[in-house]
């Protein structure tokens, strides 16, 4: 069983920065997609960045500009570097990974990595 594992969450002021890293223990394809989703207590939970195989990527509007996605390939880690950050953008942020293995379909989540954006 592959596990996500999330790091780099924290307490931090507004504008400030952080990195998070999400490592796959196990093997995912490296043609699968890779993405950062964020829950807020209350909300719903979104689509926050992903990146294809091929390094394509898309970002949610609230974060355009501000957060860069990128991944490791042959470390099966993706990365969220966040900057300019946004009491708005407090939330737990989850890893997710999806695609094919041969003929079977995985879809994996991590446990979740607070943000924390505060004066």
């Amino acid at each position: 069983q592959v596990q996500l594992v999330e790091s780099g969450g924290g307490l931090v002021q507004p504008g400030g920065s952080l990195r998070l890293s999400c490592a796959a223990s196990g093997s995912i394809s490296s043609r699968g997609v890779m993405a950062w989703y964020r829950q807020a207590p209350g909300k719903q939970r979104e689509l926050v960045a992903s990146i294809s195989s091929g390094g394509g990527t898309g970002y949610a509007d609230s974060v355009k500009g501000r957060f860069t996605i990128s991944r490791n390939n042959a470390e099966n880690t993706v990365y969220l570097q966040m900057n300019s950050l946004k009491p708005e953008d407090t939330a737990a942020y989850y890893c997710n990974a999806v695609g094919m293995l041969g003929l079977r379909a995985y879809d994996y989540w991590g446990q979740g990595t607070q943000v924390t954006v505060s004066s």
